[in-house]
C-alpha cells in the first residue's frame, strides 16, 4: 500500500488527481482507519478556514489554461511554449477538469465542421439544379 501525503488527500478532496490515484486512495482508506483520520483532520482544518498558499492556488486552479486558451490550442495559433504547457498540464499532470474541457472544445469543433459540411453539401445541390427547377405561376 502506498503512503499518501496530506497534499495528496488535499487533492483527492478537490478531486483534481487522476482517476487511479483517486481509486487507490479511496481503497487506502477502506482499508486503514489511520488513514481515514488523516483525512478526517485534513477535513476538519478546511472547515475551521485553515488553509495554506498551496490549498488555495490548487482549489482556485491558478495553474490551469483557460478556456479560451484551450480553444486556441485546437486551433494551433498558439506559441510552441504555451502548446508544451498545455499538452504537459492536460497529458502529464492529469488534470481532469482541463481534459473535460478540451474535450468538450474538440465536440464542439466537430459539430460545427459537421454541420459546415451539410450546409456546403446544400448548397452545392441547390446550385447544381437551379437551371432545372420550375417557377410556377398563378
Amino acid at each position: 500500500m502506498k503512503n499518501f501525503s496530506p497534499l495528496d488527500f488535499a487533492a483527492y478532496l478537490d478531486e483534481a488527481l487522476p482517476a487511479e490515484t483517486m481509486a487507490a486512495i479511496e481503497d487506502a482508506l477502506r482499508q486503514d482507519p489511520q488513514l481515514a483520520a488523516q483525512l478526517a483532520e485534513i477535513i476538519a482544518r478546511r472547515d475551521a478556514g485553515v488553509h495554506s498558499l498551496g490549498d488555495i492556488w490548487r482549489r482556485h486552479r491558478l495553474s490551469c489554461p483557460t478556456r479560451q486558451q484551450l480553444g486556441s490550442q485546437l486551433l494551433g495559433i498558439l506559441s510552441d511554449e504555451e502548446s508544451a504547457y498545455i499538452i504537459f498540464h492536460i497529458d502529464v499532470i492529469g488534470c481532469r477538469f482541463c481534459r473535460a474541457n478540451f474535450d468538450d472544445l474538440k465536440a464542439q469543433q466537430a459539430q460545427t465542421a459537421a454541420a459546415e459540411q451539410i450546409s456546403a453539401r446544400r448548397r452545392k445541390y441547390f446550385q447544381s439544379s437551379a437551371g432545372h427547377l420550375r417557377t410556377s405561376k398563378r
